[in-house]
């Protein structure tokens, strides 16, 4: 009988899969159709959009500086080096 467990279980298994994601898609459709309309969800995504958009811009200027940064760091090593011999 134990042979047969985990042949027994797969129906079961599928069976609890499609029952949650039959649930989820049908929770995320009530959800999204009844709290707000869809032109409030359009402008709310363009606004996340344009504040994405500004944050990579801000995190790309920071890389910028930080690599600058490392570079003077590497300059300043070899000149301390020199001055050393």
């Amino acid at each position: 009988s134990t042979a047969n467990a985990p042949e027994d279980d797969a129906p079961n298994r599928y069976s609890r899969t499609e029952r949650t994601t039959y649930s989820r898609y049908s929770r995320d459709a009530n959800s999204s159709g009844s709290s707000l309309p869809s032109n409030t969800l359009e402008k709310r995504i363009e606004e996340l959009e344009r504040e994405l958009a500004k944050e990579r811009q801000e995190n790309a200027r920071l890389m910028k500086m930080t690599q600058d940064k490392e570079e003077l760091i590497g300059k300043l090593k070899e000149e301390i080096d020199l001055s050393n011999r």
